[in-house]
């Protein structure tokens, strides 16, 4: 099996947090998007994952393909990158990563996490996991008879569905949707201005290949800020549930409590301060005389004096404040 991921682009809803780190590596109780998303698509299908390949844009950190590759080897793969210079859609992107497509293959956008239960139906030629939304108008849709999808629509302005494409996708053979994006290419053929990957899903039903859907128990934004901080909690409220302990055994507690469910890195230090439920709090960051809760904070991060609620804080950051809904980029200092 094989993971092709797209995530090029810049996060412009999740800025400041995304002008130093691309969003797919900002970190979620721990680990980065990314890495979460690969993890929980390896554990729904059963399957060795044998390579991974990342789409990412030109303007992204140096350090980033080193990053993605860590990833990958971390999962027993093998991780190629590439990179889409011009934002043209997203049958594009995956276009970029074409010598990848081949065998089966999973197609996954690198800006949402969920949680399912799902099995592959070996009769199909591909799956697209969908969940019922309230604004549908905002998404790539299906409409589907009897167990298989009639029909693809990429942002309807008027009712279609409300089984709304999470963005994860399954193919039999990816050989046979490079060559359909390819004819997209050739050809120019485009949906409001950009080459749609539903495009060429619709041409390969036309063919008479049969798509199921999958659904998912829980999609997990992580667009802007509000939904990534909301998105925390829930995965830390999975990991406790799944009797997962994270929080390291290196943090120095003086005169201070930890509410769970939560995420305290490494050599973390906490003083008169009281964190949780839902915090993540990133390696080698200090709290002290601060009470927080629901809120996302990374790595190198000093905060005093504070009392936060659905905030998100980003890395080598200090801040001393009265503020409580904060949201605040790397490199920061608020005192």
């Amino acid at each position: 099996m094989k993971i092709i991921v797209p995530m090029a682009g810049i996060g412009s809803r999740l800025r400041p947090h995304t002008l130093t780190i691309p969003k797919p590596l900002t970190l979620i109780a721990g680990k980065p998007i990314v890495q979460r998303l690969v993890e929980d698509i390896a554990a729904v299908l059963k399957q060795d994952v044998e390579e991974i390949a990342f789409i990412i844009g030109p303007t992204f950190p140096k350090d980033t393909e080193s990053k993605l590759l860590a990833i990958a080897k971390d999962l027993g793969a093998k991780g190629v990158v590439t990179v889409q210079e011009t934002a043209l859609g997203t049958a594009h992107a995956i276009q970029c990563a074409k010598e990848s497509l081949n065998g089966p293959c999973v197609v996954a956008f690198a800006d949402t996490l969920f949680k399912a239960d799902f099995t592959l139906d070996e009769n199909a030629d591909g799956a697209i996991w969908v969940k019922q939304v309230e604004n549908p108008s905002a998404y790539g849709v299906i409409k589907m008879q009897d167990g298989v999808i009639t029909d693809f629509v990429e942002k309807p302005e008027t009712f279609i569905s409300d089984l709304a494409i999470i963005g994860i996708y399954y193919f039999k053979k990816g050989e046979i949707l490079r060559n359909e994006i390819q004819y997209l290419l050739d050809n120019d053929i485009k949906d409001k201005g950009e080459y749609q990957l539903t495009d060429a899903l619709e041409n390969m039903k036309k063919k008479g290949m049969k798509f199921v859907p999958g659904q998912v128990d829980e999609w997990m934004d992580c667009g802007n800020k509000a939904i990534t901080v909301e998105t925390n909690g829930r995965v830390l409220q999975f990991a406790k549930q799944a009797g997962q302990n994270l929080v390291s055994t290196s943090v120095i507690l003086e005169n201070s409590e930890i509410i769970e469910p939560c995420y305290i890195g490494d050599n973390v230090k906490l003083i008169n301060a009281k964190i949780g439920p839902n915090v993540s709090l990133g390696t080698n960051s200090v709290v002290e005389n601060s009470t927080i809760s629901n809120s996302l904070i990374q790595t190198n991060t000093t905060i005093k004096n504070a009392t936060l609620d659905n905030a998100m804080i980003g890395n080598n950051v200090e801040y001393n404040g009265d503020f409580t809904s904060i949201s605040i980029g790397d490199y920061s200092n608020l005192v």
